[in-house]
Order: structure tokens, then sequence, then C-alpha cells
């Protein structure tokens, strides 16, 4: 029986990235096999016999498996590396020397819970948008969004020619703000498009000025400071797991 795998599933399993990332990292002439730059999806590989590359690194066997949690500050790119030598995510982790890399993005100038691995299935599943992982913002925006305001983002605006799905949005600072002429909101989405939480607020004329994520399906920053990173508990990645398993209209329950 031939052991050839595809090459995305070579790259998933040894933690360099999810099979739908893998892909695009295949299409970009990234991988190479046995010295040959592959860009077609279906190719196969024998992980053990042939010499797999991504950007002219060698994969070896899978590495253990690791769970970050990072508390992103603004000023920091949501990627491995950047072109424009701007600080990245995995400088906020020296220490760790598995492959890991984002699970998602957050903006630039976004704030907030980030997570970080080498488990690209958890990874793609965390990401997918058939599972509707949660995702709560907290947002500072310009002026005091009304109740009408309010509501209609809350049922769906069109961005970039396509309609959000609903959202759960509230204010929770407005009347103390509200002299500066601010407001600060909590948002529930169950996408993530890009830079939506802004470009939802921009399109009913409110300005965010800050915003920070804090929670990602079951799991808070709760007692990480801004630029801080942990491992996360076994128990988290247990429910991290659930929270992509289970039926998405059936709330989940939250780490602490």
């Amino acid at each position: 029986m031939s052991s050839e795998v595809r090459l995305q599933k070579i790259l998933s399993l040894a933690g360099i990235a999810s099979r739908r990332l893998a892909e695009r990292f295949i299409e970009a002439g990234r991988v190479s096999v046995n010295g040959q730059v592959v860009t077609r999806l279906g190719t196969r590989a024998d992980r053990d016999r042939d010499d797999v590359r991504v950007d002219g690194r060698r994969i070896g066997r899978a590495e253990r498996r690791r769970y970050l949690l990072v508390n992103k500050p603004a000023g920091y790119v949501t990627t491995r590396h950047d072109p424009q030598r701007r600080r990245t995510v995995l400088d906020l982790v020296p220490w760790v020397r598995e492959y890991v890399y984002p699970v998602g993005r957050l903006d630039y100038d976004s704030e907030g819970l980030l997570l970080l691995t080498n488990d690209g299935d958890l990874a793609e599943r965390l990401t997918h948008p058939r599972h509707g992982l949660e995702r709560v913002y907290e947002a500072v925006v310009r002026g005091v969004p009304s109740a009408a305001t309010l509501q209609r983002l809350a049922g769906g605006v069109v961005v970039n020619g396509r309609r959000t799905t609903p959202a759960n949005i509230r204010l929770i600072g407005g009347h103390t703000l509200r002299r500066q002429n601010q407001a600060r909101v909590r948002i529930t989405l169950r996408e993530g498009r890009n830079r939506q939480v802004r470009r939802m607020f921009e399109s009913m004329g409110h300005e965010v000025m800050r915003l920070r994520r804090v929670q990602l399906g079951p799991i808070r920053t709760s007692g990480l400071r801004s630029g801080e990173a942990r491992d996360l508990l076994p128990a988290e990645v247990r429910a991290l797991r659930r929270a992509v398993e289970a039926d998405n209209a059936e709330p989940v329950r939250t780490l602490r």
C-alpha cells in the first residue's frame, strides 16, 4: 500500500499550517518536493522518504502540539513574517520552539485574544464559517450610537457588497463617555470577516477608535495582561474542541 498522501495533509500533520492555509502555500509556490517547486493541489508525497520543504525549511516529523493564548497589543501584525519588518505576534512568544502560527487574525491596530497553535485540524475548525464560533469584542466608537443604530447593526448591514450575519450588540459605556462623545460597545459575532467590526460601525457613521477581542468561543483573556502569553490548559483545549464539534445553536460555557 502506498504511503503517499496529499501535500496539504503532510503540512497539517507537521504543524505547519491548517490544510486550507497549506493549499494557499502550495498555490503560491512556497512548497517543494525533492527540490522541485509544486503548485498543483493534488500532488502527493511520502513524508518519510521525500524531501518536503516550505520556504526552504524541511518538514520533519510532527512536533508536540502547542496551544497558546496571547493578549495581543496594538502595533503587532498577526502573521509569522512581515515584509514591512513590523513586529509580529511571534515576537510575543520568543520562548516557543515549535512552528506555531496564528488562528485567524486581529488587525494591526486591534488588541486582545489571539490563539497560536501548530494543530492544523483544530485551527481549521476554529476558523471555518460553518462552525460559527462566537467572537466577542469591546469597541470604543466615536459618537454614541442610538438604539435604532444598534438594532440595525445587530440585524446585519452591507459591508463590501455582503450583508453581515445577525450579531448581538449592546452599549456598555455610552453614559459614562457621552461627555467625550464616545461610547463603549460590546459586539458578539459568529463570523470573522476582515476588519468587520470597524467596517460595520463606519457604515453607520461611527469610527472605531479602539477595538479589543475579549473572548473566542469558551476562552477569555481574563488575568492576562497586554503583551502576555501562556499555554492553554488541557481543559481549555478540550472546551475549544467541543465548541466546534457541538451544535452551534447551543450556548458554550465560558472558561474563566
